[in-house]
């Protein structure tokens, strides 16, 4: 059985949902990034990590690759135009979504307060609204490729809930429309269950 350690509120959600959506039995080790545990899996201490049997393996995008390809789901297969789209949009989403993100949340309250540059906050929103503009011109419907929902429609939608949070503009009929069906689904739900009270 699969052991996801990782909190809800982390990238650790993309790989409890996939394995929501897979059917696939896991446990879930509730704990934030720098536990003792994880430290003993990941020098980084970063979450989430994924143990399947003897192999330790780190990165939500690497995990969701890892399990969508071994459980043929949620996925196109590799060699084929599908999957290179497939993977042109999840590197897209990383490198324009996730990013930005992640670069607010760190000038925002994770770097030292010394290092921290506070104005960076409206460049990554200006950046974050350009951005997403133009994957929006990618979204087949109902889900980004079309009719098949892919580990790019879990990570963009955990990108938009983190944007969300984070007070960044989300101004797309389209894109919200498409974010409200997608939490709407049951095993997004599930997942989301699995916060503490």
């Amino acid at each position: 059985m699969y052991k996801v350690y990782g909190r809800v509120r982390s990238r650790a959600a993309r790989v409890l949902w996939l394995l929501e959506e897979m059917g696939v039995p896991y446990e879930h080790v509730d704990v934030g990034p720098h536990d003792p545990q994880v430290l003993a899996l990941n020098g980084s201490g970063k979450v989430p990590v994924l143990v399947d049997g003897d192999h330790v393996i780190t990165d939500s995008s690497a995990i969701m690759t890892y399990l969508a390809d071994k459980h043929g789901d949620f996925t196109y297969a590799a060699g084929t135009v599908e999957r290179a789209k497939q993977d042109a949009l999840f590197h897209t989403i990383l490198d324009e979504i996730d990013a930005v993100l992640w670069v607010a949340a760190r000038h925002g309250f994770i770097l030292p307060e010394d290092k921290r540059v506070p104005a960076i906050v409206d460049s990554t929103k200006w950046e974050f609204e350009r951005n997403l503009a133009r994957l929006e011109e990618r979204l087949e419907g109902p889900f980004l490729q079309g009719g098949k929902m892919t580990i790019a429609d879990i990570l963009l939608t955990h990108c938009l809930n983190w944007a969300h949070g984070a007070g960044f503009p989300v101004t797309s009929r389209k894109i919200k429309d498409y974010a409200k069906e997608m939490r709407a689904r049951p095993a997004f739900q599930r997942m989301g269950a699995l916060m503490p009270a």
